[in-house]
């Protein structure tokens, strides 16, 4: 027995030894390396000057967190900063200074991964690594649960323009400025200095301080030492909050937010806090450029390395004298369409960072450039999730500045202001084409039988005693009445004293004589327009006007509408009433083959399509008898109307259609001019030119053979049907 257990103890003491030697082994074998740098805050203890941020780091509770296993980038504010930050807060150490606040400063401080300088600049994108692109990182710090001034409200900001995603807490980005990103954007240390003019550019600033030491190396991360405490930037929305001078813009954005009860917040807030408030997210409208709340730019991924919103308010004062003029058919935005609110507030929101060498050009949400100067800031902030320019003058919107404006901003033009938003509003608010309108209020929309139902979602034509009719024709109809009382772009009529002829946006005519106004339906009617008052905008001219009907004449409502008679029909019309101009030329046109007599129509012509008809006077007429282009005597050059004679009704249609320009309407208005295709096309079916040499009253024609033919002017300008007729002095000669 005795031999057996020293046999046992002596194989124990053996196996003893050797798991001894293994464990030594795995030790060294796994042992920390000597040469690896100490952890982020040890490496802080070992260089003495970072006494204030490790008291920060304790207080906040990360001593823990920076001394472990981690990866990270710390901007680490030396003892000298902090000295300057007690200063400031008029405090003598750390332990004046609250846990919470602590909090903020170390993990607003903290970035997520560890980045040496060369690698800040690096734009951590979806399609690969982008040098030399960002200037921004996402830190540690966000705000959880807030409440906004005079409300009790819990509340957690949208981490996305106008939603909320769960499981993003909106952490705050915390920016700096590296030579290699700023060279590349084209920005200098000027910009730089713009936002903070008490600082120095070194070419490695964070927010306002300066990097001293970069690229201290420790085993969880980056440490760059910094001589300024960087308390968290604010949002765009806190810093207006913060500052008085925008509570009159800041009180507008609130009435395009709205809270949404959120469960799961309001259970994680009742875990940490014990109370149980309900917990919102205040969202802002989705019709807004962004939400001044969210921290995350646009897609919520890196994007926010890169980008960052632009915001201009203007101050108290200013607003309220500029939107005192904007409503002051409405009174306020409340009895506004909301559509005005929308349109104000994008007018100041940029989906971009409007850097100071480029702020005359930065387009806002809205496509529109600013409309104020540099000269104009009086406030500028680079904030958390954008810059912030506070200014002295108002950004004007293109829809506040236009004729669009006219009708826009005024109660009694809602049904105008439909019918544009449908057609034509992306035209006439460019403030660089000019264009004049003839504002349609809605008492002559509806006096001339056109409405918008709801209930259908449709335009409506209710004549009197006949069913209300919702059709593509009603909305086609009035948008053709519409686009009549708005010019072709670059027109700009600031007199109608005189007499003209003006091209409308269709492509329609109208004419206007000593400030009366007629369009083709006003003249068939009888009644005209005439000018009340006008208004001169940035670019153009808008014109009020009323309703004139002469004893036994038809009303029109008061607009500028269209004829619905065949182009024919006023080619009798004016044959009757000047039978030297236009009687033989009428005379053979309802004797051809060319005549639909139940429409009052020119066989060949389309409905929709334009014209331009251009009647040979009598005496020209009996010319081209002469020459043998019309049926008649060639001697005596006597016309014959009727000939029964198939070539001779070829030749009189022929004829006809040559003097018919196709698909286009020209007036003697000096804007259209050269070679015009005609109704008639040769015998290989292509068509036949006229040529057009036009001046502004003056318009001369050209045939086949280049003979000169002119357009009577006292005689011409003869609106009809999507067309226009001339008297011309001498007949056009076809070729072949």
């Amino acid at each position: 027995m005795n031999r057996i257990l020293r046999i046992s103890s002596g194989f124990l003491l053996l196996l003893l030894f050797l798991t001894g030697c293994v464990k030594k082994e795995f030790e060294a074998f796994y042992a920390r390396p000597d040469n690896l740098a100490q952890p982020i805050y040890q490496q802080l203890e070992a260089r003495k000057n970072f006494t204030s941020i490790l008291a920060c780091i304790d207080k906040a509770g990360y001593k823990g967190i920076l001394s472990t296993a981690g990866y990270w980038t710390f901007f680490a504010p030396n003892d000298a900063a902090f000295q300057k930050y007690f200063t400031e807060k008029n405090i003598s150490s750390v332990a004046a200074i609250d846990s919470v606040t602590a909090k903020k400063i170390v993990t607003y401080s903290l970035v997520y991964n560890a980045f040496r300088k060369d690698q800040l600049t690096n734009y951590q994108s979806s399609l690969g690594v982008l040098p030399n692109q960002a200037f921004k990182r996402k830190t540690a710090y966000y705000d959880f649960v807030q409440t906004e001034s005079g409300s009790t409200r819990k509340i957690v900001a949208s981490n996305r323009n106008g939603l909320y995603v769960a499981g993003d807490n909106n952490n705050k980005n915390i920016p700096y400025f590296i030579d290699n990103f700023m060279t590349t954007k084209g920005l200098s240390a000027s910009d730089y200095n713009f936002f903070y003019p008490n600082a120095t550019y070194s070419g490695f600033n964070v927010v306002d301080a300066t990097v001293v030491n970069a690229d201290i190396v420790a085993e969880n991360g980056i440490i760059h030492e910094i001589d300024k405490v960087v308390p968290p930037l604010p949002s765009i929305e806190q810093y207006m909050a913060s500052n008085s001078n925008y509570n009159e813009f800041r009180s507008l954005l609130q009435k395009r937010a709205s809270y949404m009860a959120n469960a799961d917040l309001s259970h994680r807030y009742q875990v940490l806090t014990g109370s149980t408030d309900s917990v919102y997210v205040k969202l802002y409208s989705s019709d807004l450029g962004f939400s001044p709340n969210n921290e995350n730019y646009t897609s919520g991924g890196t994007d926010s390395q890169i980008g960052g919103f632009g915001f201009m308010a203007p101050t108290n004062a200013e607003l309220k004298i500029y939107t005192k003029d904007l409503l002051k058919y409405f009174g306020s935005f409340d009895a506004a369409p909301s559509e005005i609110l929308r349109d104000f507030i994008n007018a100041h929101m940029w989906n971009s960072l409007v850097w100071p060498n480029r702020f005359a050009t930065a387009v806002n949400v809205q496509g529109e450039v600013p409309t104020i100067t540099t000269g104009n800031i009086v406030d500028k902030k680079l904030l958390s999730n954008g810059i912030f320019y506070g200014t002295n003058k108002v950004q004007e919107a293109n829809v506040f500045r236009t004729v669009y404006s006219k009708p826009y901003l005024d109660p009694r033009y809602l049904l105008m202001v439909r019918g544009l938003n449908a057609e034509l509003k992306y035209s006439i608010i460019n403030p660089a084409i000019k264009y004049t309108m003839f504002m349609m209020p809605d008492v002559s929309i509806k006096a001339a039988y056109y409405d918008w139902s709801t209930n259908y979602n449709s335009w409506s034509y209710a004549f009197p005693g006949v069913a209300v009719v919702y059709s593509t024709k009603s909305r086609d109809d009035f948008y053709r009445i519409l686009q009549t009382s708005v010019s072709q772009p670059t027109t700009n009529l600031t007199d109608l004293s005189g007499q003209g002829i003006v091209e409308m946006y269709n492509g329609e005519y109208i004419l206007y004589n000593a400030n009366k106004i007629y369009a083709s339906g006003n003249i068939d009617a009888g009644n005209y327009l005439v000018k009340d008052s006008s208004q001169t905008v940035i670019n153009g001219t808008v014109y009020y006007t009323h309703e004139v009907v002469p004893a036994g004449k038809t009303s029109t409502g008061g607009l500028l509408t269209f004829t619905t008679k065949g182009i024919g029909a006023h080619i009798n019309a004016l044959a009757a009433a000047d039978a030297t101009s236009f009687g033989s030329f009428n005379s053979y046109l309802i004797n051809s083959s060319l005549w639909d007599a139940a429409n009052f129509a020119i066989i060949g012509t389309v409905a929709g399509n334009f014209y331009t008809i251009l009647i040979p006077t009598n005496a020209a007429i009996v010319n081209a008898v002469k020459a043998g282009l019309l049926p008649g005597n060639i001697a005596t050059g006597v016309p014959n109307f009727t000939s029964a004679v198939p070539a001779d009704r070829d030749m009189v249609a022929k004829f006809i259609q040559y003097h018919i320009l196709n698909k286009n309407t020209v007036v003697p208005d000096g804007k259209k001019d050269g070679a015009f295709a005609t109704l008639l096309q040769n015998s290989a079916g292509d068509p036949t030119y006229v040529t057009v040499i036009n001046q502004v009253n003056i318009m001369q024609l050209r045939d086949a053979f280049n003979k000169s033919v002119n357009v009577i002017l006292a005689k011409s300008n003869n609106l009809s049907n999507r067309a226009v007729i001339h008297s011309i002095d001498n007949y056009l000669k076809y070729n072949y």
